[in-house]
């Protein structure tokens, strides 16, 4: 059994430590600062096995070096020769073995040209997104083009509703009120805006997310709603799916 924590790091990151129950290795995803995973292995007497990187930005990478140093993990990462210290370097369609567990890597290009996401099949399957989706959101575009990221989010549409949805930051409410503010009337949505608000009162992280629960709630898979496209028509270009994606991720920029 592969459980999943998240261990909270810099301002809203969250660095994905995975575990096998039945061992002391585990894996950390995009660790962008390396003390507060030393802290957990130490405390919980870990041995850290394998890391897997998403793309290349520091807030996900900035930990990489030191925990090389300390640890000799494993690294798995994407084909770009920034980042120093990947050992296995992936693109779409390659796979990996994390923990015993297998993960099929795709190429989703738009926060950055380099991105990649890790998924393990299972009931359920496990995907980490890094920056590209987010609950209720996805990311900026620093590097590639909105239909970039479009078509990179729709390869993640193509998997169960049960999958389970581990992004890199604690964005979930303030991507909430923007989906609140293009799609006026999604009950769903704004149930799970309070069981969010509930989480962070208390502390507690509102990730992860499901793959179901997104195309409820996220407005970035629910181009297809006409109450939403209603909107869009207000803020610029939508008449196809691309101008409405186009038009989205820039009232989000300025939002």
């Amino acid at each position: 059994m592969l459980s999943v924590k998240p261990i909270p790091a810099l301002d809203d990151n969250y660095i994905w430590l995975l575990r096998q129950d039945t061992t002391d290795a585990v894996a950390v995803v995009d660790p962008g600062d390396a003390a507060p995973v030393i802290d957990w292995l130490e405390r919980e007497q870990l041995r850290l096995e394998s890391v897997l990187i998403t793309h290349h930005h520091h807030d996900h990478t900035g930990g990489l070096r030191e925990l090389i140093e300390r640890y000799a993990p494993q690294v798995f990462g994407p084909e770009n020769p920034r980042i120093e210290g990947i050992g296995q370097r992936l693109g779409e369609g390659d796979e990996c073995r994390v923990l015993g567990r297998r993960f099929e890597v795709s190429s989703v290009p738009g926060h950055t040209l380099d991105h990649i996401a890790f998924y393990a099949p299972g009931t359920p399957g496990l995907l980490f997104a890094g920056d590209t989706l987010f609950s209720a959101g996805c990311g900026r575009l620093f590097e590639g083009s909105p239909e970039q990221m479009r078509h990179s989010l729709a390869k993640f549409d193509t998997l169960p509703d049960d999958t389970l949805v581990f992004p890199a930051h604690e964005y979930t409410l303030a991507n909430l009120a923007f989906a609140s503010a293009a799609e006026l009337d999604n009950t769903a949505r704004d149930a799970y805006r309070q069981e969010c608000e509930q989480a962070r009162r208390l502390e507690r992280p509102t990730l992860p997310t499901t793959l179901g629960r997104e195309r409820q709630i996220n407005p970035f898979l629910r181009l297809d709603q006409p109450a939403l496209r209603q909107t869009l028509s207000e803020q610029g270009p939508s008449a196809s799916t691309a101008e409405a994606f186009a038009t989205l991720r820039g009232w989000k920029d300025r939002f």
